[in-house]
């Protein structure tokens, strides 16, 4: 279904690079999600991650900027034409770009806690929302290459979901606990759970660009 939203661009050397390009963003995304993720275990250090990390958030911005020069070359050559497609194609790639965002701010938890994750009950099914998340990073990725793999898009749609409601339940129970936890780990825990949501609700819009479902698409700026 994507490949036909990108059909509104008239050369076929465009559809191909534009189609490419957010191919590339997540991609990217997923390598800067993974690395951050074992910073912030202490699997490698901060400086080992720093430069190639931030480069390719860097190349990522990039790509979403190019991106949106096509979208808005194709809507002057034909105004007032294909615009809620060509609107939904900025909404996934700005989704994509917003992604390398919340990575690096997971791997900046990393580099400003240190002291490690003590709390089994929030640790536990932190790694597992991580580990799920790196997981639909692959599914979307597919799906978006192969639009034939609908059914993909839509178990992305529903694990985002379900990871969504975690990482909200997590906060909440948070901010209910009375047992002791040291403050900074808190933090820690929290903010995880806050970035883990907003990328499983990016991946998820995505999908919904992957099915056609553009009226599902959340056009709006965070």
């Amino acid at each position: 279904m994507l490949q036909k939203i990108l059909g509104v661009f008239t050369k076929e050397s465009a559809v191909d690079r534009a189609f490419a390009e957010l191919n590339e963003m997540l991609a990217e995304g997923a390598w800067m999600f993974e690395r951050a993720n074992e910073v912030l275990h202490n699997r490698l250090t901060a400086e080992e991650v720093a430069s190639a990390l931030y480069e390719r958030d860097r190349k990522i911005n990039e790509l979403e900027r190019s991106i949106r020069r096509k979208v808005l070359r194709h809507l002057t050559v034909n105004p007032g034409y294909d615009v809620p497609v060509c609107l939904a194609l900025m909404t996934v790639a700005r989704d994509a770009e917003r992604i390398g965002d919340y990575c690096k701010n997971v791997y900046e938890i990393g580099c400003h806690y240190t002291e490690g994750f003590h709390v089994p009950k929030y640790h536990d099914p932190l790694e597992q929302i991580s580990a799920e998340t790196l997981t639909l990073f692959n599914l979307v990725g597919e799906a978006c290459r192969d639009s034939s793999r609908e059914q993909q898009a839509r178990e992305v749609k529903q694990t985002a979901r379900d990871i969504q409601d975690r990482c909200e339940a997590i906060i909440a129970q948070l901010f209910e606990d009375e047992s002791r936890i040291e403050f900074h780990e808190a933090v820690a825990y929290s903010l995880l759970a806050r970035h883990y949501k907003r990328v499983a609700a990016h991946l998820a819009n995505i999908a919904s660009a992957v099915l056609g479902e553009l009226a599902e698409l959340d056009f709006k700026s965070e």
